[in-house]
C-alpha cells in the first residue's frame, strides 16, 4: 500500500482519516442493490447504534446519502405531527441551522435563543415546555461546533420528555468522540456524519432513533420526499437497502473507519482526543490567544479563538502559511466576533499539535504578529 501524503486537519470535519480508511474504497464494482453489499450496510448500522449503547430492539440508524446537515432535516421534517410546534434551544450557528429548517418547511416553532457564550438556561427551557403544550419535538446541538460549547442535553432531554416531546440532538460533532448513551442521556435521536468522529470520508450520515417513534411518524404529514426519516427505515426494513443509490465507497470507507473504532475503543479514543484538545489549549495559553468559551463550558473538541488585536494579524495569511506547511486552520462560525477555530479531531495526536504550533509560530512571525498576542481589552 503506497503512503498517501498526510495533512493534519484541525478544521472541524472532514478529518484527518488513516491510509487505511482511504484506500478501503479501493474496491472492485459492485452495484449497491446486490444481496453482498446490503449484508455490509446491515452490520454498518448495527454497528452505528452500538456506539452509542443503544438497545438494538430498541434503537436503529437510517443512513442517507449526504452532508451532516441532512440528517437535522430529516429529524424535522419527519418527527413533527400536524398541528404541533418544534421547541429548537438555540445557542450557536448549528442550532440555528435547525431554525431555518423550520422556516422553510413553514413549522410552528419556538426559537428559544441563548447567547453563544452560554449555556442554555434550564429553568427558561421548562419555562417554554410549560407554556406550550403544543411542543411536541424539541431540538438541539450537543457539542455547538462554531464555538465548541457542550450543552446539558441530558437535562434537556429530561424536561423534554416530562413534558411528552421527542427529543432530537445534533451530535454531529461529538459522536464516536465524545462518549454518549442513548438512553441514559434521554435522546430519542442523534445524528452523525461519517467524515467527522469516526475518521471516514463525506457522503454518508445517519440518524440513530427509537424505533417506534419512526413507526408512529408513519401517520404524520409528508414534508419531504428524499428526506423523510419513515420511507427510509421501511424501506431498509423491507429490502435492506437504502431507498436511492448509496455512496458506495464512502461505505466501504466508513465499515473500516468502524474496525479501527472499535479496536482503538471507546475510552481511549476519547482519551486521546482530550490529549490532543489540552495540547491546542496549552499552545494557545503559551501564545497569549483568548478563546470564546471558559474552560468548564467547553466540549473538549473545538477551540474557538479571538483573533488578536494586532494590525498585522490576517487569518488568510496565516492560514496559507500552515496550509502550505500541511495543517489546517479554520474560520469561525460566529456573527459578531472574529475567530478562528482548532479542532481536537481525526486520527492525530499530540505529537501533531506540537508540530502544529512550531508551524504556527513561524506563520505569527512571517506575518509580523508581537508574541505573545495582544487584546486591546
Amino acid at each position: 500500500m503506497k503512503p498517501i501524503r498526510r495533512n493534519v486537519l484541525l478544521n472541524p470535519g472532514p478529518s484527518t482519516t488513516t491510509d487505511t480508511v482511504k484506500y478501503a474504497q479501493v474496491v472492485p464494482d459492485i452495484c449497491p442493490r446486490e444481496k453482498e453489499f446490503g449484508s455490509l450496510m446491515k452490520g454498518l448500522r448495527e454497528d452505528l447504534v452500538r456506539i452509542v449503547h443503544g438497545d438494538l430492539e430498541k434503537y436503529t440508524s437510517i443512513l442517507f446519502c449526504g452532508s451532516g446537515t441532512i440528517n437535522i432535516d430529516v429529524c424535522i421534517n419527519s418527527l413533527l405531527p400536524e398541528g404541533k410546534k418544534v421547541l429548537v434551544v438555540n445557542n450557536g450557528a448549528y442550532s440555528a441551522r435547525a431554525v431555518e429548517i423550520c422556516q422553510y418547511y413553514g413549522l410552528p416553532h419556538i426559537n428559544l435563543q441563548f447567547p453563544v457564550d452560554e449555556r442554555p438556561d434550564l429553568e427558561k427551557v421548562e419555562e417554554i415546555l410549560k407554556d406550550n403544550t403544543d411542543i411536541a419535538l424539541v431540538h438541539t446541538t450537543h457539542n455547538e461546533t462554531g464555538t465548541g460549547i457542550l450543552n446539558p442535553i441530558r437535562e434537556i432531554g429530561a424536561l423534554a420528555h416530562k413534558y411528552g416531546a421527542v427529543f432530537t440532538v445534533d451530535t454531529t460533532s461529538t459522536y464516536a468522540m465524545r462518549p454518549i448513551n442513548i438512553e441514559k442521556d434521554n435522546i430519542d435521536f442523534c445524528m452523525a456524519s461519517a467524515q467527522k468522529g469516526l475518521m471516514a470520508f463525506t457522503g454518508l450520515s445517519f440518524v440513530i432513533g427509537n424505533k417506534a417513534m419512526i413507526e408512529k411518524s408513519r401517520e404524520y404529514p409528508k414534508r419531504s420526499y428524499y428526506c423523510n426519516l419513515f420511507l427510509q427505515y421501511d424501506y431498509f426494513e423491507k429490502t435492506g437497502e437504502m431507498h436511492f443509490t448509496p455512496p458506495v465507497q464512502s461505505i466501504y470507507a466508513a465499515i473500516q473507519a468502524l474496525k479501527e473504532y472499535w479496536a482503538e475503543g471507546e475510552e481511549a479514543k476519547w482519551v486521546r482526543h482530550t490529549r490532543v484538545f489540552h495540547a491546542i489549549n496549552a499552545g494557545l495559553d503559551e501564545l497569549g490567544f483568548k478563546q470564546v468559551i471558559r474552560p468548564e463550558w467547553r466540549a473538549g473538541l473545538v477551540s474557538s479563538v479571538i483573533y488578536p488585536d494586532d494590525p498585522n494579524w490576517s487569518f488568510e495569511k496565516i492560514h496559507d502559511y500552515c496550509y502550505e506547511r500541511g495543517f489546517t486552520i479554520y474560520p469561525g462560525k460566529i456573527s459578531n466576533t472574529n475567530t478562528f477555530r482548532l479542532c481536537a479531531l481525526g486520527s492525530i495526536d499530540e505529537c501533531d499539535i506540537k508540530d502544529f504550533f512550531e508551524v504556527f509560530r513561524e506563520a505569527l512571525a512571517f506575518c509580523g504578529v508581537t508574541v505573545p498576542v495582544k487584546y486591546s481589552i
